[in-house]
């Protein structure tokens, strides 16, 4: 860990600023929204644009980095967010907004992939593991850190967007001035949908599904706080703890995962995920439950997603993981563009607390897919199964592609000790 540290502590600082820009300009649209008098669906149109934006940037990225190289992508990239966060509160119209946030998406994105890139480029066999715990970890300190930030300024005036953008400006700093060029990347095409479906019917439902209880997390949590009449500080508490429950629950849930039969610890997780939504949806009034509630869904979701990953691995040969690990993050994609759209309507419909009705619904029904997939095949034995490697829904498919080399390298292994045995 130490290791990992001293060789790429200039990259992970420039990431956890780059998340804690990301996180504050989130959470700090839904509150201004509220502001502003921007209605719940227009807000829900405004947070849905960052995932096509975000989805769109994983897609080209890999493109625009062999053309004109890692530096002036992650440069060009960084400014342009950094400018986009400055005019938020400039121009307060929603198709503005909306067009920021497919833009500041975009970005981001492709920042991301250049980034871990270089992340990957300075991992060695040995440490790849510490490398994608600390990545995930600094990703979700960056989080929770931005929601402290919130509290230093007054919401309806500008400085608060002024932090974000020189944070992002910041970051890119010790990381170009820390990191040579790495050799042009060859990202593996994508498996196609339709063999992935046949492969693992769960796995890619499950991701669908997955996506847009993630983009409510990240998109609506902030509308759903200001709309439910929560202070400044209560949103920023409230969205914080979805990222604590993801880092801390993370492991555990892997550690049982290698150890019993994932299609039904999928199906339990769910379950207590749906129990969480529950929890928020009806004691959400008081904060201390709701609190509670996001520890709970954002602890169960995001495993969820290693979990679903490590599942599909189980019915794939090595070679064609990483094609399936594209394919999964794009129905993932599909499923956080619908998310905000939704639980807008929702609210609308039953008022704030639609937001827990929408992850709630989508939590059942993985559960009862998952239940369904049970009866159609037999459960591989625990000690056939693969890795499982910690990953977040933040991860682009540069990342993922990583984490299921270092789960082949991890079962290689394993079975070399068996055999030893």
């Amino acid at each position: 860990m130490f290791q990992v540290l001293t060789s790429a502590w200039a990259l992970l600082l420039g990431m956890c600023l780059l998340m804690v820009g990301n996180g504050m300009q989130g959470t700090l649209l839904g509150i201004r929204g509220e502001i502003e008098g921007f209605s719940t669906l227009e807000m829900s149109i405004v947070m849905s644009a960052y995932f096509v934006g975000f989805l769109g940037g994983s897609r080209m990225a890999p493109g625009m980095i062999r053309r004109v190289g890692h530096v002036r992508v992650f440069a060009a990239l960084a400014s342009l967010i950094s400018a986009v966060m400055i005019l938020y509160p400039t121009f307060a119209e929603v198709w503005l907004w909306t067009l920021g946030r497919v833009l500041i998406g975009f970005c981001f994105s492709a920042v991301y992939v250049t980034a871990e890139s270089w992340l990957n480029n300075a991992a060695t066999n040995e440490n790849r593991g510490q490398t994608l715990s600390l990545y995930m970890i600094v990703q979700t300190a960056g989080i929770v850190i931005s929601q402290a930030l919130l509290l230093t300024a007054d919401p309806s005036g500008y400085v608060l967007f002024v932090i974000p953008s020189v944070l992002v400006s910041i970051a890119v700093t010790p990381i170009l001035l820390s990191i040579s060029p790495t050799p042009a990347f060859d990202m593996t095409k994508p498996m196609s949908l339709k063999e992935l479906a046949g492969v693992s019917p769960l796995g890619c439902v499950g991701m669908f599904l997955l996506g847009g209880i993630f983009s409510a997390q990240f998109g609506m949590a902030s509308v759903y706080g200001a709309k439910a009449g929560l202070s400044v500080a209560q949103i920023s508490t409230f969205v914080a703890m979805f990222f604590v429950g993801s880092v801390l629950l993370q492991y555990p849930i892997g550690w049982i995962s290698d150890r019993m039969d994932r299609r039904f610890l999928i199906l339990i997780v769910a379950a207590i995920g749906a129990g969480g939504s529950a929890l928020g949806m009806v004691l959400g009034h008081n904060f201390a439950f709701l609190l509670a509630s996001a520890f709970i869904v954002g602890g169960m979701s995001n495993p969820l997603y290693s979990l679903l990953i490590a599942h599909t691995n189980d019915f794939l040969q090595h070679e064609d993981m990483a094609a399936a690990s594209g394919g999964l993050i794009f129905i993932n994609g599909l499923g956080a563009i619908a998310g905000p759209l939704i639980t807008g309507s929702l609210m609308d419909v039953v008022g704030p607390s639609g937001f827990y009705l929408f992850t709630a619904i989508l939590f059942v029904a993985l559960v009862a897919y998952a239940a369904y997939r049970s009866t159609r095949r037999s459960a591989i034995a625990v000690e056939d199964t693969g890795a499982y490697v910690a990953v977040t829904p933040s991860y682009t498919s540069v990342a993922l592609e990583y984490a299921q080399e270092y789960a082949i390298e991890t079962e290689k292994e394993d079975d070399l000790v068996a055999k030893d045995r």
